[in-house]
């Protein structure tokens, strides 16, 4: 008997044993009681099952876990839905609490609205929903960076100060005409009209800044400059709610006095006393290779008692967690660290969650005639013309264009998250009532939803407006995944271009496919990944053009990319099998099923040794443009021998990057095709064997089958994409592993127009 066979055995022996024993002694206990089922003798064990599952349904745990199940589901499925309108997903959200509201549930469902969310069971939704706001608020605070501010600070000042001022002056003026009408019997003017000033003054940060990431603007002057300014808006305006709220909880503003002078306080205290505090702390603790988990807990102890005191005071727990982010320590790892624990779980629960709660006490049907109505697009039109009007006219009265003044206006326009927040507030201290509440979620979402189709329709005016130049550079366009890799791509790039780069436009861009935003990871995976290629390209003197951006879908933002920049030149990468299975920590790591579940997700074309992903082969069939596939994952050092394969008369197309390609290796061959003829008509081939013998070498063949690729070292093969599976079939053949360089060539639309300048290369002369 083997060891494997004792243990089993032993572990059967023990089982029976040990169950026959517990059997008996619930047996013999049973004769201890009477009988007492309470659904009666003769019920059927089924039915006490059914029973049991009928009261569980109705306990307050049960009731709570169904509306999370609920309500996250909804708010994906809308948040994926308005991602694909080119909406941010966050605005979905929102519309999907309204949806699960008496808005649409309970006036089309109202039985199964109440038997859902009946309304003693939202206090659970309301609390852990404010428990996430709490988290929230807090990562907001973290993202606010000082040093931008510093550098931009007269212009933030005024351009968000000016987007403060003039919507809350407007807000002001509307309350004197909807007072009597929309207000609270016991609700006083002032703090009914601070909060509708307050409410259309608050830029939703979060939001503006995932837009502003997702059209690739975070590090241009103009990203810089609107992420300042909403970075500025929102510290001033949280400062301002503090105070609303003080004035509105006190009754008199000579009350709010007193929780103003404690509020000023309290932010000296966490200025100047727990901020060099947390930094003295945090010197010892950050700079450890992983955060020390005492330091993790000082940091939650802080927010929690930051929170609790401003609650205590009377200016909401949010203000208090907000200020405890601002006051965390400068360093950017403690920070990334820090909001990569708590930012993801609080976007995807506890947000959803939050919109529920507000989309449960939002009732659009309350706006039900004509004059409401009115009501509502004033408010829209008046918060529009606030923020948008203060902003934009301010930028340009600061020195920027109007391509750039409009642009920030409509981006500083965006409310949504943050205005929500303050209208709860307002709605839970009955302050503002049902109708006006709907009336301003519904300016909310508006104003949310117009940020993007108008900032499209600006551009598109202002290319119109641009006059385009003749003299236009060619233009190559850098895609990689790996910063190491993009070192691949630069030299392949001066390889192939030579002398002729400088001449051409370079851009290289990295792609990060993620749902949320967060400009502080942002920045830090922007340095991550153009660190290496930015270092290498100065010291190449090659000047390129950085292009940065999170998107949904990486295969469609690089399409449209090439679209958007008129790109000649697209340069991407494919995954190298063998290269990858040299990692021999990654495959002890992989377990068989997850590897099989992956290459069922990818739905990848293995072809000896390379994969071709869905991801690569969309971008292949939807550009216009010439396309180079580098597949290789080693270090390009340089390169010694070239191989160029010219199959059909179109591939004739390959012979532009000759005359860069010869002076830098030791030999050059061409293997022709006997049937292509187009080589006769211009002599070019002939010409190059003429002017280098020493070099280059001509080898023409029937099949592709019949080539010997495999005897070259630190060898580039140069081969049309159409032949890619014909030529890692000789892989078997192969033993100094080449690197490919697979080219496609532009769509016909393009080619027939570019053939002269790509194919007709000027011949040398006699």
């Amino acid at each position: 008997m083997t060891k494997n066979q004792k243990d089993f055995s032993i572990y059967t022996i023990m089982l029976l044993v040990f169950g026959l024993l517990i059997f008996i002694g619930l047996k013999s206990g049973t004769y201890l009681h009477p009988s007492n089922n309470i659904l009666g003798p003769s019920t059927s064990p089924f039915v006490t099952f059914v029973y049991t599952i009928r009261e569980n349904l109705g306990t307050s745990v049960m009731v709570l876990l169904i509306q999370i199940i609920i309500i996250l589901f909804v708010c994906r499925l809308f948040s994926f839905l308005f991602n694909k309108i080119g909406q941010p997903g966050v605005i979905g959200e929102i519309v999907a609490g309204i949806i699960l509201g008496p808005s649409f549930l309970g006036h089309f469902f109202p039985n199964t609205f109440h038997l859902i969310f009946a309304k003693d069971s939202l206090i659970n939704i309301q609390l852990i929903s404010q428990i996430g706001l709490i988290l929230f608020m807090f990562v907001i605070g973290l993202e606010v960076d000082f040093r931008v501010l510093k550098n931009k600070i007269n212009e933030t000042l005024v351009i968000s100060h000016a987007g403060i001022l003039a919507p809350f002056l407007l807000g002001i003026i509307a309350s004197l005409f909807v007072y009597k009408e929309y207000a609270y019997a016991n609700t006083r003017f002032i703090p009914f009209a601070l909060f509708i000033g307050i409410s259309m003054s608050i830029t939703a940060f979060p939001v503006l800044a995932r837009i502003i990431q997702e059209r690739g603007l975070t590090y241009t002057p103009l990203g810089v400059l609107t992420i300042a300014s909403a970075a500025n808006d929102d510290v001033t305006a949280w400062c301002l709610l503090a105070i609303v709220i003080a004035i509105a909880k006190a009754g008199t503003f000579i009350s709010s006095l007193f929780a103003v002078a404690c509020t000023i306080l309290y932010i000296l205290f966490m200025f100047f006393i727990i901020r060099p505090f947390l930094k003295k702390i945090g010197a010892y603790y950050i700079h450890k290779e992983n955060i020390n988990k005492n330091f993790i807990s000082l940091t939650f102890l802080t927010l929690i008692l930051s929170a609790t005191f401003t609650q205590l005071i009377g200016i909401h727990a949010l203000f208090g967690a907000f200020i405890a982010g601002v006051v965390m320590p400068s360093d950017q790892h403690f920070r990334h660290a820090m909001m990569n624990k708590i930012e993801d779980v609080t976007l995807a629960f506890f947000l959803p969650l939050f919109f529920a709660y507000t989309g449960l006490n939002t009732n659009v049907l309350l706006i039900n005639s004509w004059h409401m109505v009115l009501t509502c697009i004033v408010f829209i039109a008046l918060a529009v013309l606030g923020k948008f009007g203060g902003c934009a006219i301010s930028a340009r009265l600061v020195g920027e264009s109007w391509h750039d003044s409009l642009t920030i206006g409509i981006l500083m326009n965006t409310r949504g998250l943050m205005e929500l927040v303050a209208l709860n507030i307002g709605y839970e201290m009955g302050i503002l009532s049902q109708s006006i509440f709907a009336i301003l979620v519904i300016m909310a979402l508006v104003t949310t939803f117009m940020t993007t189709p108008t900032l499209r329709l600006i551009t598109k005016l202002f290319s119109q407006a641009k006059p385009t130049s003749h003299n236009k550079s060619e233009k190559i366009l850098l895609c990689f995944g790996d910063p190491q890799n993009s070192l691949n791509f630069l030299s392949i790039i001066q390889f192939i271009f030579g002398k002729d780069l400088p001449k051409k436009e370079l851009i290289a861009s990295h792609f990060t496919h993620s749902a949320c935003l967060n400009t502080m990871s942002s920045e830090h995976y922007f340095q991550e990944n153009f660190n290496p290629i930015i270092t290498e390209s100065e010291r190449r003197h090659i000047q390129i053009t950085k292009y940065y951006k999170l998107t949904e879908n990486i295969a469609n933002e690089i399409v449209n990319t090439t679209q958007k920049e008129n790109i000649d030149y697209l340069f991407i990468g494919a995954t190298s099998r063998r290269n990858r299975n040299q990692k021999k920590n990654y495959i002890k790591k992989t377990s068989l099923l997850r590897s099989f579940l992956k290459n069922i997700k990818e739905k990848s074309l293995t072809l000896s040794g390379i994969t071709i992903t869905n991801k690569t082969q969309e971008i292949l069939n939807r550009v216009d443009c010439m396309v180079f596939i580098l597949m290789d994952t080693y270090k390009i050092d340089f390169i010694l021998n070239v191989s160029i394969i010219i199959d059909r008369d179109e591939d004739i197309q390959l012979l532009m990057c000759i005359k860069n390609i010869l002076p830098f290796v030791k030999s050059l061959r061409i293997y022709l095709s006997e049937s292509v003829n187009n080589y006769k008509k211009d002599n070019r081939i002939n010409q190059i064997l003429l002017d280098n013998p020493q070099k280059v070498g001509l080898h023409q063949y029937r099949e592709l089958i019949e080539l010997n690729l495999g005897k070259y070292n630190k060898h580039l093969i140069i081969a049309p994409y159409v032949i890619f599976d014909t030529i890692l079939k000789l892989q078997k053949k192969i033993q100094q592993q080449p690197t490919y360089l697979f080219v496609q060539y532009r769509k016909e639309n393009k080619q027939a127009q570019d053939s002269d300048q790509v194919i007709q290369a000027p011949e040398r002369e006699p």
